[in-house]
């Protein structure tokens, strides 16, 4: 059968990871550049924080909040996971919105395919006023998010509601995810998943375009 669904993360996939943007995270903070030092799926092996989260040993909320916390403490003051974001976007929150993710949904649009977002904290670390500024989300037909909510990825119920919001089923749908987890459950659900690899960007998205055959 062949895939018309497409089923997208969207912090990492859609937008550029926080560990991507440290140089406008160091800047808004007027922190010395290479301060930030942790660099997640960038550096893997020098982010013992991250291992940890792969691990199950911490939850991916977990992790942001320490490293807010961090950063706080660097600058003598408060720091959110938000905060963080905000340093990033600026005014706008398309200015960290991958080109290659417009392009790839706007092919996908144009074949036919039917498109969600499945995030687990979208509007809880952007907030309401960036998601409405966040021209992305006037492209897909669905937003799935698990911000307020218990029913969080990998849950097998977080992959249900996405499939039911897009009125479609496992066998027809393409899920993409940068979490190593929120593709295995994917997986155990049915989905087609493919694992996002957020050091190359366009070769994912190139393998999406392929298994979409778009």
């Amino acid at each position: 059968m062949k895939r018309d669904v497409l089923l997208l993360d969207f912090g990492g996939v859609i937008s550029k990871t926080l560990f991507e943007c440290h140089a406008d995270t160091e800047r808004q903070f007027g922190l010395p550049p290479g301060s930030l030092r942790w660099r997640g799926p960038l550096e893997p092996e020098a982010d013992d924080l991250w291992r940890a989260m792969l691990a199950d040993e911490i939850t991916e909320r977990e992790y942001w909040r320490r490293r807010a916390a961090e950063i706080g403490v660097m600058v003598g003051r408060p720091i959110e996971v938000k905060d963080l974001i905000g340093a990033t976007r600026g005014d706008d929150p398309n200015r960290i919105v991958r080109p290659e993710a417009v392009a790839t949904i706007r092919k996908a649009r144009a074949a036919g395919c039917r498109i969600g977002v499945l995030s687990n904290e979208l509007e809880l670390f952007y907030g309401r006023e960036a998601l409405d500024k966040l021209m992305i989300l006037n492209a897909v037909d669905c937003l799935i998010d698990g911000s307020w909510s218990e029913i969080l990825k990998p849950a097998p119920e977080a992959y249900a509601r996405a499939l039911t919001a897009l009125g479609s089923d496992a066998e027809r749908t393409l899920f993409v995810d940068d979490q190593p987890r929120n593709v295995a459950g994917a997986r155990r659900v049915g989905l087609t998943a493919l694992a996002f690899d957020v050091r190359d960007p366009a070769a994912s998205f190139r393998q999406v375009e392929q298994l979409l055959e778009i």
